[in-house]
């Protein structure tokens, strides 16, 4: 399992807050990914997986150094 340290803001939690997503469901889903892929139209990372209640969610977010993990949005994609 990787270890990270999301940096927070209160405008980053307010935008996941309009997605219906938590931080924890957000930090869940960065460290129990079932896919990780960079993101079609940035340089960021995507990861994918299931939040702790079964929700499938696509975490978008921006990986500063080894550990340390900018989250930039979430949301329900739709399951290809």
């Amino acid at each position: 399992m990787a270890w990270f340290e999301f940096f927070w803001t209160p405008d980053i939690e307010e935008h996941l807050a309009e997605h219906d997503v938590t931080p924890e469901d957000f930090e869940f889903v960065v460290c129990h990914p079932s896919r990780r892929e960079p993101s079609r139209s940035s340089d960021r990372i995507v990861a994918q997986g299931y939040d702790p209640t079964g929700r499938w969610l696509a975490c978008v977010y921006e990986l500063v150094d080894r550990t340390t993990v900018i989250p930039v949005t979430a949301y329900e994609p739709e399951r290809q």
